[in-house]
This record gives structure tokens, C-alpha cells and sequence, in this order.
């Protein structure tokens, strides 16, 4: 079972997103029978066979294991990620893109680099799975408190000059066997929690 997949098929993001389907993911984390997930979701097994049918084709859940019982064979099926993340190519030629962005300060560029970095990386992910390699990526997760404004203006503008320091240092668009990679820094206000307002 994979971490996490990535859904870039339009059907496949709408079987995924109808809620029942959606349920039915979250019970298979590990294997289970039409039959189980019928009496756990409290549908008829005809109906929830319907919907794993629907999520096997679009390759969101996959066999198990068949059981005999007398003459009848039962299928186990297991969802084949932990989680899944629709992709925003999955819109289409709507999809958002940080080339149609003017504003680069703005939170809408922000979204727009997410979704490109979801859209690339998955791709990349797929290719090396499917060449059995491991891709070398590098994220920084931190978070930082700022006294004030100006505070936070001074660490963007040192932020900057240091990413370009690195870049400037390491770059060399002449390197034989090199490969370009993409650095993007974002910085947005954590969403305000219950514990946080107070």
C-alpha cells in the first residue's frame, strides 16, 4: 500500500470523491469482503459491491485475496494508498497554473504553486516507480512566530538573499549530467485554531 497516491483521472477523482466510495476507502486500509463492508456501512452487499467495482476499475482499491467458502469465492479487497490527494491536473485545461498568476505576492499565486508542485512531483513519483528508483526530493516544514510586521518584512527580505546566495553558488547551467530543480519557499499565517484565538 502506497502512502499516498496521487489521482489525476478526472473519473477517477469523482469515484474517489462520492461519499459512500469515499467511506468505503477509508474501511480499507486493511483487506475486507463486500460482505464486511456492507455490514460496517450498513448498505446491502449488492450495492457496496456496485461501488467497489467502481473503485477497482479506476485502480483506487485492488484484490487481496479470494477466500473459497463451499462453492463460493469471496474477494478481499484493500484500498492501494493510506491516503489520496486529487491532482489538479484532473481539471483539465482549467487546472491552475502559476504562468496565468500576475500578482506573485498574492495567495492565489501560493495555491497555484501548490498545485504545480503536486502535479509535478506525482508525475516524477510515477516515473521513477515505475523505473524502481527512489526520487531525492527535500521539503522544510518550520514555523516561525514574528514579533511584528516589520519583523516578518526583515526575515522575507534576509530569507531571499539567502536562497539567491545558494542558488547563485550552486547553480551552473553549463554542468555536463546535471539536472535542473525546482525551489519553491512559501510562507502563509497558520490557520487560527481554538487554542490559538484565546
Amino acid at each position: 500500500m502506497l502512502d499516498i497516491q496521487v489521482i489525476d483521472d478526472p473519473a477517477a477523482a469523482t469515484a474517489a470523491l462520492d461519499p459512500m466510495r469515499s467511506r468505503l476507502l477509508s474501511e480499507l486500509a486493511a483487506p475486507a469482503s463486500a460482505a464486511t463492508l456492507a455490514t460496517r456501512v450498513g448498505m446491502a452487499r449488492q450495492k457496496v459491491t456496485y461501488h467497489l467495482n467502481a473503485l477497482e476499475a479506476h485502480g483506487l482499491v485492488r484484490l487481496a485475496e479470494k477466500r473459497k467458502w463451499g462453492g463460493l469465492t469471496e474477494r478481499l479487497l484493500v484500498a492501494t494508498a493510506a491516503s489520496y490527494v486529487v491532482s489538479p491536473g484532473a481539471m483539465g485545461p482549467v487546472a491552475v497554473d502559476p504562468n496565468r498568476e500576475v500578482d506573485r505576492l498574492s495567495a492565489s499565486y501560493l495555491i497555484a504553486l501548490g498545485a504545480r508542485v503536486i502535479r509535478e512531483v506525482s508525475d516524477l513519483v510515477r516515473r521513477a516507480n515505475k523505473a524502481g528508483k527512489r526520487l531525492a526530493t527535500l521539503a522544510v516544514d518550520s514555523e516561525v512566530r514574528f514579533r511584528s510586521a516589520a519583523d516578518r518584512a526583515a526575515f522575507t527580505n534576509e530569507l531571499a538573499e539567502a536562497v539567491a546566495r545558494l542558488v547563485s553558488k550552486y547553480h551552473d547551467e553549463s554542468a555536463p549530467g546535471g539536472r535542473a530543480h525546482r525551489l519553491v519557499v512559501v510562507a502563509h499565517p497558520l490557520p487560527q485554531t481554538k487554542e490559538s484565538r484565546s
